[in-house]
């Protein structure tokens, strides 16, 4: 018969495989750049339901308003002045937090490219 203390052990080894599986489910964040970006309109596609996203382009101190919506997992900045990247992205994730992921569109970003974040969601 296992002590009591082996017992305890295993369900601690069993709880936290549990808790490692669950936390790395999920889906990684990928961004495109629409291929109707322009210098001064990006249009970003993301690949899951997200909302309340934000960038912060090159040289800004802080965020945009939340972005236009305007299909499904598009959306859209329109500037007076001309997009530089990198770019950060920010966004309420559905199930709950909002997340930024520094530098998810490059400086050297073009229209039509796909960039994969590190974020589950």
């Amino acid at each position: 018969m296992a002590s009591s203390s082996s017992f305890c052990f295993l369900l601690a080894v069993v709880a936290l495989a549990a808790l490692f599986t669950i936390g790395s489910c999920g889906t990684t964040l990928t961004i495109e750049v629409g291929k109707d970006s322009t210098s001064t309109k990006l249009s970003l596609i993301t690949n899951v339901a997200i909302s309340e996203v934000s960038v912060k382009p090159k040289g800004a101190t802080d965020f945009t308003d939340d972005l236009k919506e305007s299909e499904p997992k598009t959306f859209t900045l329109d500037s007076k002045e001309p997009i530089e990247g990198p770019i950060a992205f920010r966004f309420l994730a559905k199930g709950g937090g909002y997340r930024v992921v520094d530098n998810a569109i490059p400086a050297d970003f073009k229209a039509g490219s796909v960039y994969k974040t590190t974020e589950q969601v």
